[in-house]
């Protein structure tokens, strides 16, 4: 049964709004936001409830979406959750965002992003090794896009920087966590698996030059 929320003072009349519930709360909460909200967060929104009531509501919601025919989930991604539409809808999504396909992220960048994501923590030197050129200026790139982040130091002469992926990574990736990266091929192991984009959505465009960067160490 869908519990309903009290309407909080100085809010719309029951005349102007429809019943309030708190699963409509969650989607409202969910179709706000552009970036994956935790169950633990929701719960705290809510004011009421623990991450255990927001999974049910969720599950609720989902089912009501499948019920309807709806062109959309919400789905568990990067430790929390996010409404997406559903892969079949691909298609028409891509020639809706074909401009911001344009400018996605160069082929450099992303066999770039692969390597790190798939053999961090990773040494510049080791990263160069694999690709066959140099990757200083795309690691610092990566890391304005808050997708590469520096996660300490190796142990050996020097000290050298070692890089990972941060959790934008897994949200502009469509992944759950890094389990769900695609599996490296038996026959090949050394060889990275490509990235792709989780949808047309989520493309980002590589910084100009004169844009100041937002580093996350």
């Amino acid at each position: 049964m869908t519990d309903t929320v009290d309407m909080p003072t100085g809010a719309a009349s029951s005349e102007t709004v429809p019943e309030i519930t708190t699963d409509t709360v969650v989607e409202a909460l969910l179709f706000s936001t552009d970036a994956p909200l935790s169950a633990v967060r929701i719960a705290q929104l809510l004011g009421t409830g623990d991450a255990g009531d927001v999974k049910r509501h969720i599950d609720e919601l989902n089912e009501r979406y499948e019920q309807s025919g709806a062109s959309f989930r919400i789905e568990s991604i990067a430790k929390g959750y996010q409404m997406l539409t559903l892969p079949a809808y691909n298609h028409w999504l891509g020639k809706l965002h074909k401009a911001r396909a344009e400018s996605r992220l160069s082929k450099a960048a992303l066999e770039t992003l692969a390597i790190v994501a798939y053999k961090q923590p990773a040494l510049r030197a080791d990263i160069e090794a694999v690709r066959g050129v140099a990757v200083g200026d795309m690691l610092v790139r990566l890391r304005e896009m808050n997708l590469v982040r520096i996660v300490g130091r190796a142990e050996e002469i020097g000290r050298p920087l070692l890089y990972g992926t941060t959790k934008r990574f897994l949200e502009v990736f469509g992944l759950g966590s890094l389990k769900d990266l695609p599996k490296v091929d038996q026959d090949d192991p050394e060889a990275v698996p490509l990235l792709k984009l989780a949808d047309e959505n989520n493309q980002m465009s590589e910084p100009q030059e004169d844009e100041k960067p937002t580093i996350d160490d």
